[in-house]
């Protein structure tokens, strides 16, 4: 399973555009194959600041959802609304023996 959190620190004054333009991608990654969870997480602390937390079947699903038009034409507007540029993590998670 692959794990993706991506961080985004977003423009107060454009944060209610932000969360319309961002709502079919959410909507859209949720209904691809390989997807298993797509979540978009506001921080109660830190103005503005959001994770997507991402969990993909495999990279397969990555690479394909990477090339969808939801992704493309979302990430294509993202930047007008950023104030900062995103901070993306990936991580190969492993089954953990619980024994």
């Amino acid at each position: 399973m692959i794990i993706i959190h991506a961080g985004f620190q977003i423009q107060t004054d454009k944060e209610d555009d932000f969360l319309v333009e961002i709502l079919p991608l959410i909507e859209a990654s949720r209904a691809e194959e390989g997807n298993l969870s797509y979540d978009l997480v506001k921080d109660t602390e830190k103005a503005g600041a959001y994770t997507m937390v991402e969990l993909w079947k495999d990279m397969d699903a990555v690479k394909f959802h990477n090339q969808t038009e939801h992704f493309t034409s979302f990430t294509g507007k993202a930047p007008e609304y950023f104030a900062a540029p995103p901070q993306v993590e990936v991580y190969d998670a492993k089954p953990v023996d619980k024994k």
